[in-house]
Order: C-alpha cells, then sequence, then structure tokens
C-alpha cells in the first residue's frame, strides 16, 4: 500500500519541479537577451572614453564618422553596434590611413572597441564625429 501512495505522490511532484525548472530556463533566457538589446543612449560619451586605449595617439584624429547604433541580426547574441571611421596617428605622429571599429554594446554600454570585421560596416550610414576629432590626451592636446 505504501508503495503504492508513494507512486501516486511522486510522480505529480516530479511533474511539477520538470515544469518549474523548464520555465527557469525559459525565464533566464528571455532576461538575459532583453538585457543585451538595450539600446545604449551614451554611445558617443563611451567611444571617446574608450578610444585612447585602441588607437596609439588619440590626438589630431581626421576623417572622424560614426553611425548611429544598430542592432546586429547575425550570429546568436544580439546585441547593439556602433561602427565608428577614423585616420589616427600611429607612435611615430605619422597618419595610418582611415580605419573603421566596431563598438559593441552589452546591456545599453561599450563591452568593446575593436577592429570591424569584414563587411560589418560597408553599407553603414556614417555621419560626422568632431568630438572624436577634438580627443585629447588628458589636458594636452598635440
Amino acid at each position: 500500500m505504501a508503495g503504492v501512495f508513494a507512486k501516486k505522490v511522486w510522480k505529480p511532484f516530479g511533474f511539477v519541479v520538470a515544469f518549474g525548472v523548464v520555465l527557469a530556463a525559459c525565464s533566464d533566457k528571455k532576461e538575459s537577451v532583453l538585457v543585451q538589446n538595450i539600446l545604449p543612449t551614451k554611445y558617443k560619451n563611451e567611444i571617446l572614453l574608450a578610444f585612447p586605449q585602441v588607437v596609439a595617439d588619440p590626438t589630431n584624429i581626421r576623417d572622424a564618422a560614426i553611425t548611429d547604433p544598430a542592432l546586429n541580426q547575425t550570429g546568436p547574441i544580439r546585441v547593439y553596434y556602433v561602427c565608428v571611421r577614423a585616420n589616427a596617428r600611429d607612435a611615430a605622429h605619422q597618419y595610418t590611413g582611415v580605419k573603421t571599429y566596431a563598438g559593441y554594446f552589452y546591456d545599453g554600454h561599450l563591452g568593446q572597441l575593436v577592429d570591424a570585421p569584414a563587411g560589418l560596416c560597408d553599407k553603414a550610414v556614417y555621419r560626422p564625429f568632431p568630438e572624436l576629432e577634438k580627443l585629447c590626451l588628458g589636458n594636452v592636446c598635440k
């Protein structure tokens, strides 16, 4: 008799636990996707703060341009990104030519600023980014 009672109680209990685990997994995925897809509002300021770490000489930049944030439609993770073009100088203060960078935003904030992968920014619509051209290193503009 005890065995029959245990089977009747444990079967529904197991179903409830399994159902709870499935719901928890679904809710975690949806939340992480929503967190990743927050539109960045201060993307220009965050690019300005990060740019000195990706170029040798962040002063006297020429031909700076930036795109509006766009949602990456490829890959397993959907995040906002911006494309940035600039002609920066190397350590010897020689211009290196216009180069394209991609800034990826997670939870509405810049997560990384890297060389743009091939094809990502090919059809991007740029607008001038004069703030980047006025960037100084500390309080010194060279």
